[in-house]
């Protein structure tokens, strides 16, 4: 895909890659600096437009605007040797970022991941089957460090089918509810999601009972007659209980009163009859 501008100082070498900064490979100092990033908008939106057209979709997935409000990166491969075209050409472009997914293994529990996916991928038509794509992709895997078969796809077509295949050997697909595609040995060697203990209940705190209580409830004191008797009954039986506490407040109340003091005589004397 040729544009009508020099591409060296929008992607640099053969592989450039953006991320959502957007940032141009060339180095022409601040008075440029706008006019890169402009041409390296125009060139994500118009790879974008081709991508879907090739691949039947109603709208671009890939785009300038797209990039700025998502953690994607972008693998633009360049043509550096520019054949028929004295400004350079772009060959084609690989969109992978790493997505939350809740994906089902081959027993169908639903686990929940992070892997790295292929959102996007486009070879120009008139430069298919040259072995781009595999040269693209293998940069890519060397890039981020992955092995094929850890990819996440989203909504691969045919052709990508068939080159994952063709140069990986990734055939058999575990069927998910969701538009990604899995291979076998996506989760092998994968550590399993740490679980969470149940939250243990708080235990309660024994408050024993105090001496007094404990005493209180051993020895309930007696009333004196006629209370003690049941309620409700004349004549009934006292409530049986300990006669110590009654039997102290009667010592009590029988011990001699103190003698009042004398009683002493008015100063004035008595009056006389």
């Amino acid at each position: 895909m040729e544009f009508p501008f020099d591409l060296a100082p929008v992607l640099g070498e053969r592989f450039c890659v953006v991320d959502q900064h957007l940032r141009p490979a060339g180095r022409r100092g601040p008075a440029h600096r706008g006019d890169l990033e402009q041409q390296l908008r125009t060139v994500i939106d118009e790879l974008g437009k081709a991508s879907a057209k090739a691949q039947g979709l109603p709208s671009p997935v890939t785009s300038a605007t797209r990039m700025e409000t998502n953690r994607h990166v972008l693998y633009i491969m360049r043509d550096t040797e520019g054949r028929g075209a004295p400004k350079g050409a772009v060959i084609g472009f690989l969109k992978v970022g790493y997505k939350k997914l809740f994906l089902l293994d081959r027993a169908g529990a639903h686990i929940e991941a992070e892997p790295l996916c292929v959102l996007d991928f486009y070879i120009h038509e008139s430069l298919q089957r040259h072995g781009y794509g595999r040269e693209l992709f293998h940069h890519m895997l060397q890039s981020e460090r992955v092995e094929p078969w850890r990819l996440a796809v989203d909504r691969p077509s045919g052709k990508l089918l068939a080159f994952l295949h063709k140069h990986y050997g990734l055939v058999d697909a575990i069927p998910q509810v969701n538009n990604f595609v899995i291979f076998e040995g996506f989760f092998s060697n994968r550590p399993a999601p740490p679980r969470r203990p149940p939250p243990k209940r708080p235990e309660e705190q024994i408050k024993p009972y105090s001496l007094s209580e404990r005493d209180f409830l051993r020895e309930e004191a007696e009333p004196p007659w006629p209370f003690n008797l049941s309620p409700g009954r004349a004549g009934g039986s006292p409530v049986r209980g300990s006669l110590r506490p009654f039997l102290l407040r009667r010592d009590l109340d029988g011990a001699a009163e103190p003698a009042p003091p004398p009683r002493r005589s008015s100063s004035l004397g008595r009056v006389g009859r």
